[in-house]
């Protein structure tokens, strides 16, 4: 690259990462030539680390922060070279001489956003490099555990990549308006997920951002819940879906899938007697879970909050962002290392937020599911039977709680039998204390709404 000859302290012999002098030569110049160009300018750049040279980034810095503190802001190279010279940075960045010699030097005014673009894009550049090197410094001198040094590389390149479409961030209720008034007319919010039970999405919607936990006593239906859940995102809505399953394995997994999605009963898919007819119902419902590349289930051992959101990472980068994780369960997920002295309430409560958190940067509902203490069996349950800390109560957007109302002898044969309450015990953007009540097929792994086979 031939850089323009008065471009101060340019080692024009030095190996350079990716850059474009001329492109922010001409990116400052406009700023200083026409005050109109900053705003839009301002919105494709990251900051003023995007600016490869030094002096460059001076000069940016200046000139936004004038913008911001006026409300009839004067921007050239005079006003520009008085506040350098106020802060000591005058000489620094070449003298007043240069910033008139970066307004002689724009092509044309108009073409300012496509210089910041070519900025912007070389930025990207560099922190793609950074962050590889930090990653192979990392591995070649065994500074931490394998997992570990892969989430920190996949973050460094998230955080390298979240500048990719800067003009997407809309803050203003100006910005929100229309969009708002849309959802409105359309009757629902576009980004949220239904469930498939009809009776309970009258009062909840999954939101992105949301932390959904529902709560059940041992073998109380919450794995029904979490599959049945995210088996409807996946497969009926056609929505990437993660699954991080800290209670059962990848074959019972499929087990529990199969049976809700064949109509096999579960008894037999386990233990591996089935007949011609449950074949026969198998082989109907193979193109719907042969093609399922969206449905991701993960068994893995110790899984923890970083290889959760490593996982959501990999989902993205292979093109299926994900809609929703379901964990199963909260209290199962490995805490992060560190911490020895911490009481086990104090861990799930990390964990509880972690997923919270979780949900926030993914901008996806996140589905825990939780298990009760052991003195709520045989009781309707409250939000206060969560098992080892009360935070999951204080973290969660919505709370289900699940509800078997057996015999009095414990036994499914009462008045009720085959059903199973959902218990609306908290809801945050909706009606709260509801109860929904779904038909419990414990032996084909599903739920169903009330009046469906």
């Amino acid at each position: 690259m031939t850089e323009p000859q008065w471009l101060p302290n340019v080692d024009t012999d030095a190996p350079t990462e990716p850059h474009n002098v001329e492109a922010e030569a001409a990116v400052l110049g406009a700023m200083l030539l026409d005050r109109t160009v900053i705003e839009p300018t301002e919105a494709l750049l990251a900051g003023a680390e995007d600016f490869y040279l030094h002096h460059h980034q001076t000069i940016y810095r200046t000139i936004t922060d004038l913008y911001a503190r006026s409300r009839d802001p004067k921007i050239d190279p005079i006003t520009v070279a008085a506040e350098l010279l106020a802060t000591g940075d005058l000489a620094k960045v070449g003298g007043a001489p240069y910033l008139h010699q970066l307004v002689a030097a724009v092509p044309t005014v108009g073409h300012a956003e496509y210089y910041a673009e070519l900025i912007r894009e070389n930025a990207q550049l560099r922190a793609v490099l950074t962050a590889t090197r930090r990653a192979t410094q990392r591995a070649m001198t065994a500074a931490g555990t394998a997992a570990d040094i892969l989430d920190s590389a996949m973050a460094d390149l998230q955080a390298a990549a979240a500048g990719t479409t800067p003009t997407d961030i809309r803050l203003a209720v100006s910005d929100r308006w229309m969009g708002f008034v849309d959802e409105l007319e359309a009757g629902h919010d576009p980004r949220a997920l239904d469930t498939p039970w009809h009776d309970l999405n009258d009062v909840v919607e999954l939101k992105p951002g949301q932390l959904i936990t529902v709560g059940a006593a041992t073998g109380g239906g919450k794995s029904l819940f979490g599959m049945n859940l995210a088996a409807h995102v996946a497969l009926t809505r056609g929505k990437p879906v993660l699954v991080a399953s800290m209670e059962m394995g990848g074959s019972e997994l499929m087990a529990r899938l199969t049976a809700a999605e064949a109509g096999v009963t579960l008894d037999k898919l386990i233990r591996r007697k089935l007949d011609q007819h449950d074949w026969e119902k198998i082989f109907r419902a193979a193109p719907r879970l042969q093609n399922a590349d969206n449905f991701i289930l993960d068994d893995s051992a110790n899984l923890t909050l970083g290889k959760i959101r490593s996982r959501l990472r990999w989902m993205a980068a292979a093109g299926m962002p994900p809609a929703m994780v379901v964990a199963d369960y909260l209290q199962l997920m490995t805490p992060e290392p560190g911490g020895k002295d911490r009481s086990r309430a104090n861990e799930v409560a990390e964990l509880s937020r972690g997923l919270k958190l979780l949900a926030m940067e993914f901008e996806i509902p996140v589905v825990a599911l939780a298990q009760f203490n052991r003195n709520a069996v045989g009781r309707q349950p409250t939000v206060t039977d969560f098992k080892d800390s009360s935070a999951i109560e204080q973290d969660s957007n919505v709370i289900v709680l699940m509800h078997r109302p057996l015999a009095e002898d414990g036994s499914d044969t009462g008045a009720r039998a085959g059903e199973i309450d959902l218990i609306v015990a908290k809801n945050r953007n909706g009606a709260s204390g509801r109860t929904v009540a779904l038909t419990f097929q414990g032996h084909l792994a599903r739920l169903r709404s009330m009046g469906r086979g």
